[in-house]
């Protein structure tokens, strides 16, 4: 039985593009304090682990770009091949943060059994949200494997993504984003 705090995750901006060795040990940390508070069995892994876009998941601001991605800068994928390691809107470079990377990579790769991973970005605008979803949808996890399949592969192919802030979602992630991805699990 999973334990209710564990629900769910969300990676923050700092911990990813900063330090994502933190990453492992404030998990490690809460799974101690879960453990020593509980006498039910608690799982290592949360079940769903949540990525915000705009300065979390990539370095960029969609609502700042100024055109569909389109053209890709190829290169070294963590070690692990060559990829599609940034995506250009105009001169504007989005790329994925290094700490998303390796996380991603290591949800791709299984090291988390149990858990799926989804997306919760207020994107401002519907062009921003568009933006968004191409960018997700071009950038690669690994050779030939994008975080849009990543997504779609822990979900059978069902976008539970709350992206943008049309309705029913509005700017308050927590009151309109977060309950959603809820009802999904």
């Amino acid at each position: 039985m999973k334990l209710s705090i564990l629900r769910s995750a969300f990676v923050a901006t700092s911990t990813l593009r900063n330090h994502p060795a933190q990453l492992a040990d404030r998990y490690q940390n809460i799974r101690k304090m879960a453990c020593a508070s509980s006498s039910t069995k608690v799982s290592a892994v949360p079940e769903l682990c949540v990525f915000d876009l705009d300065a979390c998941l990539w370095d960029q601001e969609m609502f700042e770009m100024s055109a569909m991605p389109s053209k890709t800068l190829k290169g070294d994928l963590n070690g692990k091949g060559e990829g599609v390691l940034g995506v250009y809107s105009g001169r504007d470079l989005i790329k994925l943060h290094k700490g998303s990377l390796i996380a991603l990579q290591e949800h791709a790769a299984g090291s988390h059994p149990g858990m799926k991973i989804a997306l919760a970005s207020s994107a401002d605008t519907p062009f921003a949200e568009k933006v968004g979803r191409a960018a997700l949808k071009m950038l690669e996890v690994v050779p030939g494997m994008t975080v849009w399949d990543l997504l779609m592969r822990d979900w059978d192919n069902v976008d539970v993504n709350q992206i943008g802030r049309q309705p029913p979602l509005s700017s308050n992630k927590a009151r309109s984003h977060f309950p959603r991805l809820k009802e999904a699990t």
